[in-house]
């Protein structure tokens, strides 16, 4: 997968022990600019945990996660976001009672909005109104921006949670599980907007367990099964890999 190409995100070497249990053992991976790159396996494989490495929750017991070149290994997540990765979550987190409109000004970089929003409106940042409002437009989510985000339907909910992610600026979008739960109908409409964003120049790593959903979305994958590697490609490729199916499926076919 190496090219002439710089990484967006490059994790090399990437272990990770939890007492003396190896979660992941020597995973390495990357995801260039304006890619789609899908990380899947079984329950237990290992996803998620290499989410939490890449956005700091974790700290690697081996290994570096770089971002653009620079390593960020060390960082504090909330440095780590900074520096330009953002992720969702399998299980939607939203922020309590606030609104669609809310929930992207108080995202977004250095925004001071959790003290602004007790002042009068015409203190509030005039670019972080324009940000929010792009993203609402962009989103589609203009006509729900005074809802309760909670209170909105879970094909909705994910969306605002994407819309809040995007709001910071990042580099990298790491989703979680972004179509799990949802029917056909709200989940091709998520592949349609992770192709736009993607198109708009964001580098994505996904984690799904909707083969076809990350089959007909994803550049390259990665397949992981125990904390292992045993697999990388194209969709083609992992599509029609025995030792894949035997791991994911259960059979080789």
């Amino acid at each position: 997968m190496t090219g002439k190409q710089q990484p967006r995100l490059e994790a090399a070497g990437i272990t990770k022990m939890f007492g003396g249990i190896r979660a992941l053992n020597d995973i390495s991976l990357e995801v260039l600019p304006k890619q789609i790159v899908g990380i899947i396996g079984p329950n237990g494989a290992g996803k998620t945990t290499t989410f939490n490495v890449i956005t700091g929750a974790y700290r690697p017991s081996t290994g570096e996660v770089r971002l653009d070149g620079k390593a960020v290994t060390a960082e504090p997540s909330h440095l780590i976001a900074r520096a330009g990765i953002s992720r969702t979550f399998q299980n939607i987190r939203l922020f309590g009672d606030m609104t669609v409109w809310e929930h992207l000004l108080v995202a977004q970089p250095h925004s001071d909005f959790t003290l602004r929003r007790l002042l009068p409106t015409r203190w509030a940042d005039p670019q972080a109104f324009r940000r929010a409002e792009e993203i609402l437009e962009f989103l589609k989510l203009a006509d729900v921006k005074d809802r309760i985000a909670r209170s909105l339907p879970y094909g909705i909910q994910r969306r605002v949670e994407i819309a809040r992610a995007i709001s910071a600026r990042p580099k990298l979008l790491l989703l979680d599980e972004p179509v799990a739960g949802m029917n056909h109908d709200e989940a091709d409409d998520i592949r349609r907007l992770i192709l736009t964003l993607r198109d708009s120049g964001l580098s994505i790593l996904l984690i799904d367990h909707d083969m076809a959903f990350v089959m007909n979305l994803c550049d390259y994958l990665y397949v992981l099964d125990f904390g292992v590697m045993i697999a990388q490609g194209r969709p083609d490729q992992i599509r029609s890999n025995p030792v894949v199916l035997d791991a994911y499926l259960g059979h080789a076919t």
